[in-house]
């Protein structure tokens, strides 16, 4: 048989322990909140990047679009391709827009399992 005092140390290292399991897992919703926060971030800051005024800025932009495409770039693509002055980087964009659109045809393709 447990004394008083026993069994208030073994209670106190169980309350330890839901201590520290509900400590890790804020900690690590914070971080998946931190993550998610940054990637959006970056997401709206390669789009702004899109029409700055430094040439080297707006390429790689283009291909961070590239890499990461998504439907809601392509009317962005238009506007910028009606706006963009320099032939080299219309051109880069063109090449772009194309592959984003022949990639989510693909995407779309693969959803319906019709070819036409």
């Amino acid at each position: 048989m447990m004394t008083r005092i026993e069994y208030e140390d073994a209670d106190r290292g169980a309350a330890t322990g839901w201590k520290i399991a509900a400590a890790a897992l804020l900690g690590a919703a914070a971080a998946v909140g931190l993550g998610i926060y940054l990637a959006r971030d970056q997401m709206r800051r390669h789009r702004r990047e899109l029409f700055s005024p430094h040439p080297l800025r707006r390429l790689a932009a283009l291909g961070y679009l590239r890499s990461h495409p998504s439907v809601d770039d392509l009317p962005l693509l238009r506007d910028y391709l009606a706006w963009e002055e320099r032939p080299l980087l219309r051109k880069r964009a063109t090449a772009v827009l194309e592959s984003l659109e022949s990639v989510l045809a693909s995407d779309e393709v693969l959803e319906s399992g019709d070819p036409h």
